[in-house]
């Protein structure tokens, strides 16, 4: 296995991992993620019947870690593609957690998951614009190795 080849490919390989990590601390010790995103971990035996709380956070859990192994292997491949889908959606997550917050159906704390996909989002779209304006300047370049009037190129 080969480590990502880009900077984008770096940013959303540290998401991939992170977002996996979390998917695993849910799945495994719910409460304490629970506490990291701002919620108050109900006793054992506290929740009153109807109460999915512990349904949803698998699930959101199992999404975690599948998409954060997503994210490493569009890493591990440079799939430019999905780097710059991620940007817009991402920032998306970033408003709708953050709405969450203002609008009260979400402690302070879950505001830590809004700026982190916001932020995430911000980094990866800088690194593609710097990787492409790096990448503009070489293709165009005349002194190319297969251009006719390079000096290495055969004489006819």
């Amino acid at each position: 296995m080969r480590l990502p080849r880009s900077l984008s490919g770096w940013t959303i390989a540290v998401f991939g991992v992170l977002a996996a990590a979390l998917g695993v601390v849910g799945l495994v010790v719910p409460d304490a993620l629970l506490t990291v995103m701002g919620f108050e971990p109900v006793p054992d035996g506290g929740r009153a019947d109807g109460d999915h709380t512990l349904v949803f956070l698998t699930a959101s859990s199992m999404a975690a870690l599948n998409m954060g192994v997503y994210y490493v292997l569009a890493a591990l491949a440079d799939w430019k593609p999905f780097f710059r889908w991620t940007v817009p959606f991402r920032l998306l997550t970033c408003a709708v957690f953050t709405l969450a917050v203002v609008g009260g159906r979400a402690p302070a704390g879950f505001l830590g998951v809004g700026l982190w996909e916001g932020l995430g989002a911000v980094v990866t779209g800088l690194a593609l614009r710097y990787e492409k304006g790096r990448a503009e300047p070489d293709a165009a370049s005349p002194a190319s190795p297969a251009s006719p009037a390079s000096p290495a190129s055969p004489a006819a």
